[in-house]
């Protein structure tokens, strides 16, 4: 009998399949940028062969050049590579290639609402919020900075109670960055053991693996059928709901004590801004947006910057020597009886090198997120239809060897000059650029720069593996990379 259902579900897809194959054409227009041959439904899928998207993309880029066209299924996107090319339309043709791409996944969950996944009016009204709220609150100044090393604090408790012994990372990192964002945009930290607040960080960390699997992948291609099935994809809109409840309760939470004179943090000043506009039909400040921006900050105040704390930890127990010289410029900055602060990174060209040098190195966002085109657009000689996805390729910009005299290669050096002081490269864009880039990128560079010098400064790190036997190569996901699992060893100093 299950054999049977098995059967008749197989042969129920293929002929959907074939009825689809049958009834959709597309249409090309005639002077879009070259790329391979699309078929029907699946689009240019035959083409994008490889361990990874981004190794299938950089194939396709030697046989088409910085800018072609592939096809998602039955959705068009261009890909730009190369820091020229990149910067071309990001920043030299902001508003052109500033609308955000309607990924499928996206219109379940956000449904359009938020700071990362809406676009006109919208998105306009809500970043501007945003970077206005997150100024006023200290990002870059003092109060930020603060918070900032107070959580850390918390961090260096963990990390000595490990006693030296191997350990996995990426827990400790993960909930003390988060906590950071938490005191932002929900005014306060949690502890370690909380069980709603693990709950929550389980849930992200779980739907950005389901990202990567068949299914998801196939509800990207197909969201019109798949939508109507059951199947393993439903969960990461289910886990996304209990996201939403969470952000929701914590909303609820604000609302019964605010106090519209005294905002603490960015849930209660988005509440005052709600009053402000209650009788204004057409405001973009109402709760969806609200509960949706919470959780777009949340995800990205978290993952981005602990796997990157992570990652940057691993490379520094592969290069003793790079660890070594930062600990060398800390202890004569900082010394042994304060924190490191902000005014500090200037005085150390090294450590804010190697910090730069890891976050290029790295390129945890490889793909860079979908825009779109929010009309149609001239582009390099070419016509690219309005609402055509775009992949800026961060990879091909942190790699471009034009920009980086060894672009494979980790060396510091990439951002210092002669005489050992800070350079700065126009080709460094983890954040991407233009509209669309990070609205935390001040906090992301504080947080990166103040963990990475107080845990160099209180500790050794250690390896029980040699270092020739560490492994810095990535782990791929659909849209990111990751570092391989390593236990990590903290010797007091």
């Amino acid at each position: 009998m299950e054999a049977w259902l098995g059967g008749t579900w197989i042969l129920a897809v293929l002929l959907l399949v074939l009825w689809l194959l049958l009834l959709q054409g597309k249409s090309h227009p005639g002077n879009l940028p070259p790329g391979p041959p699309s078929w029907p439904v699946l689009g240019s899928l035959l083409h994008l062969k490889g361990p990874s998207l981004l190794q299938s993309l950089l194939k396709l880029r030697e046989r088409y050049g910085d800018v072609f066209t592939i096809y998602l299924g039955s959705q068009r996107a261009v890909v730009l590579c190369g820091h020229r090319t990149v910067k071309a339309a990001l920043v030299d043709q902001a508003e052109e290639f500033g609308g955000r791409a309607e990924v499928s996944i996206a219109e379940r969950t956000s449904k359009g609402y938020g700071l990362f996944s809406s676009n006109g009016e919208t998105w306009r009204q809500l970043r501007r919020f945003a970077l206005t709220t997150l100024r006023n609150f200290g990002m870059g100044k003092r109060s930020i900075e603060e918070r900032v090393q107070e959580e850390i604090q918390f961090l260096m408790e963990e990390c000595r109670n490990t006693q030296g012994s191997p350990f996995d990372p990426t827990f400790v990192l993960r909930r003390s960055v988060s906590n950071v964002i938490c005191s932002v945009v929900f005014g306060e930290r949690f502890r370690y053991d909380d069980k709603d607040f693990q709950t929550l960080l389980d849930l992200i960390q779980e739907n950005f693996r389901r990202v990567d699997t068949v299914w998801v992948q196939f509800y990207g291609l197909f969201p019109q059928i798949l939508k109507h099935l059951p199947g393993p994809h439903n969960r990461l809109f289910e886990n996304y709901a209990e996201q939403k409840r969470f952000a929701a309760r914590m909303v609820q939470k604000h609302e019964d004590t605010l106090d519209p004179d005294s905002p603490g943090d960015y849930i209660d000043t988005f509440l005052i801004r709600m009053r402000q506009d209650s009788g204004n039909p057409s405001s973009e400040f109402h709760k969806e947006n609200l509960i949706t921006s919470a959780l777009d900050l949340f995800f990205a105040g978290t993952e981005t910057i602990s796997s990157t704390l992570r990652y940057g930890f691993l490379i520094l127990l592969k290069y003793p020597q790079i660890t070594e010289r930062i600990q060398e410029e800390i202890d004569q900055i900082v010394g042994q009886n304060r924190a490191p602060s902000m005014e500090d990174r200037v005085m150390m060209p090294y450590t804010d090198a190697v910090i730069h040098e890891i976050q290029r190195f790295i390129d945890i966002n490889p793909l860079g997120i979908p825009h779109s085109v929010t009309r149609d657009t001239e582009f390099a000689g070419y016509t690219i239809p309005k609402g055509t996805f775009v992949f800026p390729l961060l990879n091909s910009v942190l790699h471009d060897p034009i920009q980086f005299e060894a672009p494979e290669t980790f060396d510091p050096g990439h951002f210092l000059d002669e005489k050992g002081k800070f350079k700065k490269s126009a080709a460094f864009m983890p954040f991407s650029a233009g509209k669309r880039s990070c609205p935390g990128e001040g906090l992301a560079r504080m947080e990166l720069f103040l963990y990475l010098s107080t845990v160099l400064q209180n500790f050794a790190l250690a390896s029980p593996a040699g270092c020739e036997e560490i492994d810095i190569t990535p782990e791929y996901s659909g849209f990111g990379k990751a570092s391989r699992q390593y236990q990590l060893c903290l010797l007091p100093r």
